[in-house]
């Protein structure tokens, strides 16, 4: 499991430096995303190092859950009334339509959340300010923070993990 560090840069220079620290350190190159006011997005940084995360997949998942296990509660509800004539395929059969429903509208909602970086760190970046995040071991981390601040970037109080790296 890999772990997710911000550092924060106050321009694009600065930034850029911190990325060819934390690659001269050994972090991978799909590791290094940057956050930034999205009129310096545009600019100048690469699409590939834009984070864009949303709480879409885990929303969609936990809408799948939510959604499943109130469709199973309604089939069964469903089954002891015995005029409507459900069945207990009726009852799957109604789970598994709560679980697409469910999913569909929490990934709808998860996907116009910003990630949390953005939330956490919006008034830093709408100051101008952008924020290299880095992906890897804590091992990893550990050993190229140091190259990271000496080459202009301060470390944010952030660590989240990144499980499905």
């Amino acid at each position: 499991m890999k772990l997710r560090h911000v550092f924060i840069t106050p321009d694009l220079p600065t930034a850029e430096a911190a990325i060819r620290a934390a690659r001269d350190g050994g972090v991978d190159n799909d590791d290094i995303l940057l956050v930034a006011r999205s009129d310096v997005e545009m600019d100048g940084i690469p699409d590939e190092r834009k984070e864009a995360d949303t709480d879409m997949l885990p929303a969609a998942v936990r809408g799948a859950g939510y959604g499943a296990g109130a469709g199973l509660l309604a089939g069964l509800v469903a089954i002891a009334i015995p005029p409507l004539g459900i069945t207990l395929a009726g009852a799957a059969a109604a789970a598994v339509a709560g679980a697409a429903v469910g999913s569909w509208a929490s990934a709808l909602m998860g996907s116009s959340l910003p990630d949390p970086i953005r939330r956490k760190f919006h008034d830093e970046i709408e100051a101008g300010n952008i924020l290299v995040v880095i992906d890897g071991s804590k091992e990893l981390l550990a050993a190229v923070e140091p190259r990271i601040v000496s080459a202009g970037a301060r470390p944010l109080p952030f660590e989240a993990s990144k499980a499905l790296s």
